[in-house]
């Protein structure tokens, strides 16, 4: 298994994303214990964004267990970016 880095850079539309906040959030807590090790926003960011740590086989497999994603699916999400991640320290090494 291998540990992703997922960067989501999410739309300017407060309306959209609090309205779908909840199903997202509720999504992720779901993938807990299934690969999402761990995921939260950047609150100082200019643009809102977050970072999901995430293990897997490979990117395919991360971005199948993210396809699902309610902020997805509604168009809240501007970008989504998956990137191999090898930590030699920490928690996650």
């Amino acid at each position: 298994m291998s540990i992703f880095a997922v960067h989501y850079s999410y739309v300017s539309d407060t309306e959209l994303l609090n309205e779908h906040r909840p199903a997202h959030r509720e999504f992720l807590r779901a993938l807990v214990g299934s690969g999402l090790l761990a995921a939260g926003a950047y609150p100082a960011a200019e643009e809102p964004s977050a970072l999901l740590i995430l293990e897997a086989e490979s990117e395919a497999a991360v971005a199948s267990m993210l396809d699902d994603d309610p902020f997805l699916r509604t168009g809240a999400i501007a970008d989504r970016r998956i990137q191999l991640w090898d930590p030699p320290i920490g928690i996650f090494a």
